[in-house]
Formats: C-alpha cells, structure tokens, sequence
C-alpha cells in the first residue's frame, strides 16, 4: 500500500505536504487554544508535522495514518528528533473509513478529503471519532477568483471548476452540513510558494542521482513545466485553508 510513487519523489523533502509554513501551522495550534493532554486523529497525517510540533508546544497526544510508507517512515523520525514518541504514533495504512477507539478532542483531515469521498463524506467520517465538545479539521482547497475556463481549472491540477468553491460559499456548505465555523487559517502565496517550489530543487537532485529511472522522463517533464504552471495558475487562482468546525 502506498501513494503513486511521483508524490514520494517530488515531496520527500517536503514536512509540511499542503500550502502551509510552519508559522501557519503554529498559527492553527494556537488558534485552537489546545490543552495538554488533548487527544488529535490525524487522517493522512503524510511526515507528522502537524501532530509532532503540536506534541511539543501544546502537550497533545495522538493518531496518525497516512499511506505513503515514506511520509510515515520520516514522520516517526520527526516525533523522535522533537522528543515526542511517547506522546505520538504513525501508522502506515488507508485512512479511509478509519475511526478511533478512543474519542478525540480534535479529529482533523488536513488535506485529504478524498478518504470520505469529499468534503461532506470526510467530515462524516470524522464526527464518528468526536468527543462531545471536540472540533473538526477540514484542510481542503477553495477558488480565489473563479477560473474563467475549465482548462485553467485543469491547470490548477483540478478535474474542473465545480471541484471547489469559491471562499464565501465554502464556508456556508459547512453550515449546510449542520457546523458552525469556529475558525479559519488560510494559506497565502507565499505558501503556495513553499510548497510548489521546493519540489523543483528535490526533483532536479533526484534527476541527478537517477537518470537512469523508469520515472526520469516524467519527473524531467513536470520540472520543466511546473514553474510556469505554479506561476500562472495555481498562485493566482486557487486558496487553501484549514476550517474549524464544531456542530450546532
């Protein structure tokens, strides 16, 4: 079981595997007022950082499961080098239809809402490990400014404009869904930036170190034409964010 092999070659340098920094990341723990002892689910928890420096400024303990062997390989080194191990687990496996069987204080799935089916589908999946008063993580894609095409919808890696929202209007399907938004931290380009650019460097190291791989023709083909790609469309056109919900 793992992810196509593509993302564990272009993001194998990455920590964080979405638009957020580590200031953005820090910005969300504290914006949750988390409590020692707290217990998060993390669903495609991809290197652990969220869950490891939560571990080490907040005192919470938790869950991991994510599908690349690699992403979780490297975060239970990361819990080791914070000092958190005993307080953090990883599990390498499919996410999809997994539930707790402690109830948590925050469930989260930061970035993966294709594990429920969607964004509707993975909040579903997460109430069913909720405690009663705990908070749900939804990190999930929205438009800037709508695509006025569907091929620059495809540019932004979506199947088509309907794939997403724009901001305003995801925040009321939450609504729709019975959750009240109790809050939002939201990628910027700069985000964008650091998490599309730093593939450029880790891909052309890789192309150096195997030019002879079965995977060297693609790899050469998506460094050529990411940059530009990154630049015209996903920076202008597409936010990313991660929303706080807690039932009504």
């Amino acid at each position: 079981m793992d992810i196509p092999r593509i993302f564990n070659i272009t993001e194998s340098a990455h920590r964080i595997h979405n638009p957020f920094t580590p200031e953005k990341l820090a910005t969300l723990g504290a914006a949750l007022r988390l409590e020692t002892g707290t217990r998060v689910l993390d669903l495609g928890s991809g290197s652990g950082e969220m869950l490891c420096t939560w571990a080490r400024d907040y005192g919470v303990m938790g869950t991991g499961i994510d599908m690349s062997q690699l992403f979780t390989e490297q975060a239970k080194l990361r819990a080791a080098e914070l000092g958190v191990a005993d307080k953090v687990k990883f599990i390498h496996g499919d996410a999809t239809g997994y539930v707790s069987d402690e109830k948590v204080g925050v469930a989260a799935c930061v970035g993966a809402t294709w594990i429920g089916g969607g964004v509707a589908g993975t909040i579903e999946l997460l109430a069913r490990s909720l405690r009663t008063g705990g908070i749900i993580l939804i990190g999930e894609p929205y438009w800037r400014q709508l695509p006025p095409t569907e091929n620059i919808a495809k540019e932004c890696l979506a199947h088509s404009v309907s794939d997403f929202l724009i901001l305003p209007e995801l925040l009321a399907s939450f609504g729709r869904l019975g959750y009240d938004v109790v809050e939002m931290v939201l990628a910027n380009q700069d985000g964008w930036d650091r998490y599309e650019a730093a593939k450029w460097l880790t891909m052309h190291r890789w192309l150096e170190a195997n030019p002879g791989d079965d995977l060297a023709k693609d790899v050469r083909a998506k460094l050529t034409s990411e940059p530009e790609r990154h630049a015209a469309y996903t920076r202008e056109y597409l936010g990313w964010g991660v929303f706080a919900l807690m039932p009504r």
